[in-house]
């Protein structure tokens, strides 16, 4: 029977890429994303393999939308094992001081409250499901081990991600359940256009930054899904070789 996977994200970037490559490999893959129209083209591009793809569009800043997904989830597999906890906003470049409260809450209620909501019923599900475990790959950033400039909510909201995955895989132990995370830097995505043209650096300049094929993250996040749940990778940063990121600032 074919295994179940779960991304969050999934109708653009990684998430979308990520979905693809386990459809291709033969998964069962939930397709999550806000927009149904987005995800239906997510869905089309799986070709031959459409078959496995389930749209599923949900707010995941919102817990009651992730309680029904998993339901359906539940309702329709019985079971979920992977889950790639993905999704995520970036604000633009915003000093401490000009940071609103709502736009500090809407990066929290996405990048974080939207990740704990998946990664919670995600683990219950993976507790109560027989056989018993899974495994949950967060999508952290190289953000959560240095800041870029202006970045505050980001790199805030990506820190606590590192802290659920910690938290979590110590938790999971007696249960099967293989927490890990997956730190990107720079990939080649319509969310990174602006490394292209030139960003904000440590000494207030602003230059362009290289980036990385799509593939080499994908690559990545199939060596951690391909693991047996007796094996687990907590933590791999995969990055564009000259970014500035070892010695930034």
């Amino acid at each position: 029977m074919s295994q179940i996977a779960l991304v969050t994200g999934a109708s653009s970037g990684i998430g979308k890429a990520c979905a693809l490559a386990l459809l291709k490999e033969g998964w069962q893959v939930v397709l999550v994303g806000r927009r149904a129209d987005a995800l239906a083209a997510a869905v089309a591009e799986a070709g031959a393999n459409a078959a496995n793809a389930h749209a599923i569009p949900t707010d995941l800043s919102k817990e009651p939308e992730v309680k029904a997904l998993f339901e359906q989830i539940r309702s329709r597999f019985g079971r979920i094992d992977l889950v790639f906890n993905n999704a995520g906003i970036s604000l633009p470049y915003t000093l401490p001081g000009d940071l609103s409260g709502d736009e500090w809450r809407r990066a929290v209620d996405i990048n974080l409250n939207g990740a704990f909501y998946t990664l919670s019923y995600a683990f219950k599900l993976m507790q109560e499901q027989s056989p018993q475990g899974g495994r949950i790959i967060n999508n952290g950033s190289i953000s959560a081990h240095v800041p870029r400039p202006g970045s505050i909510a980001y790199t805030a909201t990506k820190h606590a991600i590192s802290g659920l995955t910690r938290a979590a895989s110590l938790d999971g132990r007696p249960y099967s359940i293989a927490v890990g995370q997956i730190d990107i830097g720079n990939v080649a995505s319509d969310m990174t256009l602006k490394m292209a043209q030139g960003v904000h650096q440590a000494d207030l300049s602003i230059k362009a930054e290289p980036r990385m094929d799509m593939s080499a993250v994908v690559e990545t996040f199939l060596t951690m899904a391909r693991l047996p749940l007796s094996a687990n990778i907590l933590f791999t940063t995969v990055m564009a070789t000259n970014m500035p990121f070892v010695g930034r600032g």
